[in-house]
């Protein structure tokens, strides 16, 4: 299953981030994860929020350039070797890693990655075929 990241395109300046993290706090909008990458001339926060819908319309509103993507949520066991178990398998298969990063704490004993990968429906698969199921929006808090 993938859930919605939005990718919120930035400026480098000052105050930026701020305005748009306000921006959803005003609407009620809960982060979930975040990931904040850059180049010289701008930067790509992707966001993972409660109201991925409702979020983009509202930044849309306010004039944000942004890109809404499919990416997979998976729980990993949250130990030492619970991600390594995940990356070999998707390794194994020949899947690249676009990016991936973490979201915010769970009190389930599970650590959640959000990954972007070459090849989500094959991703989707290998986990499957390894008794590892994608989470649900609804284990990371999203409507």
């Amino acid at each position: 299953m993938t859930i919605h990241q939005i990718s919120v395109f930035l400026e480098n300046r000052a105050g930026q981030l701020a305005e748009i993290t306000g921006i959803l706090s005003e609407r009620h909008i809960n982060l979930r994860a975040l990931n904040i990458a850059e180049t010289t001339d701008y930067g790509v926060l992707r966001l993972i929020v409660d109201q991925p819908e409702t979020a983009a319309s509202i930044l849309l509103g306010q004039g944000v350039i942004l890109s809404m993507t499919p990416v997979v949520a998976v729980g990993v066991p949250d130990q030492p070797g619970g991600l390594a178990k995940v990356l070999h398998l998707i390794s194994e298969a020949g899947i690249d890693v676009e990016y991936m990063y973490s979201v915010f704490g769970q009190g389930n004993g599970k650590a959640y990655m959000i990954f972007r990968v070459t090849d989500m429906d094959k991703f989707i698969a290998v986990l499957n075929e390894n008794g590892i199921s994608p989470a649900t929006g609804e284990e990371l808090g999203i409507h």
